[in-house]
């Protein structure tokens, strides 16, 4: 069949480069989704650190302020296209800076500040979702409201948004085709010039299609057997406490 024909001869004069942008499309969703993480895990702590009306004037005005700041940023990039974000920050640098970026630096640079901007809203919902009481049992034995979050609060929230955090992974990894636009050489873009090259568009994107889907299923098998295990034991005992017994849904006190 000539279809399969083309697919043949597609993978066999530009499977390398195929796999190379494959290469870079991974980097990408990697870097830009650990990146933006981190990002949106500071802005969301920022924004729920607890600010009270006796606290200074001072501290209260500059958390305004950033507060406004890091809103903004989140709204901007949560309201504008990532292709249009890339091409206003790579093309702006060299019109205003006469700043010429590299395009694979930059593409991590611009997925990371976009994942950056979702991720903030989404670690604070996960901060959010925490029971309160937890909070209040933290203060009550003497721990700073940075040990609560380090030690009691983020555990928790990092693995509620979990589902959340590898949905943007899978995305970033998708998303990252926009970046062709600025020369990025990610799978879209190589998948472009060989269509472009064999006049051959439907095998050459069929190919880059299933490229995809791999990347895509993979990662997500990965992420739900990680949740699993952070899921911990059905059975598992408490210090001070009895084992669970067939999967009992309550903990009998051990005497001491």
């Amino acid at each position: 069949m000539e279809f399969f024909h083309w697919v043949q001869v597609i993978l066999n004069d530009y499977g390398a480069l195929l796999l190379k942008g494959t290469g870079v499309t991974v980097l990408l969703a990697i870097v830009g989704t650990l990146a933006g993480f981190v990002i949106g895990l500071l802005i969301g702590v920022y924004k729920t650190l607890p600010i009270r009306k006796e606290d200074p004037l001072l501290k209260r005005v500059l958390y305004k302020i950033f507060n406004f700041i890091l809103s903004a940023y989140i709204e901007v990039f949560r309201s504008t296209p990532m292709m249009v974000q890339a091409t206003v920050i790579f093309y702006g640098a060299a019109f205003l800076f006469q700043l010429r970026l590299d395009p694979v630096n930059a593409g991590m640079f611009i997925i990371s500040i976009n994942t950056g901007a979702y991720m903030a809203e989404i670690v604070r919902g996960g901060i959010i979702s925490v029971d309160k009481g937890q909070f209040e049992a933290t203060h009550s034995i003497g721990m700073t409201h940075f040990q609560a979050m380090a030690f009691v609060v983020l555990p928790q929230a990092i693995r509620n948004i979990m589902p959340a955090l590898g949905n943007q992974f899978i995305i970033n990894i998708k998303d990252s085709c926009v970046l062709s636009v600025i020369s990025v050489t990610e799978l879209f873009f190589q998948t472009k010039s060989a269509a472009g090259a064999t006049f051959q568009t439907f095998p050459a994107y069929f190919i880059a299609c299933i490229i995809y889907f791999i990347l895509c299923f993979g990662i997500t098998q990965l992420l739900r057997y990680l949740e699993t295990r952070m899921d911990g034991a059905d059975t598992y005992t408490i210090y001070g406490t009895e084992p669970v017994i067939n999967g009992a849904d309550t903990l009998k006190r051990g005497d001491k």
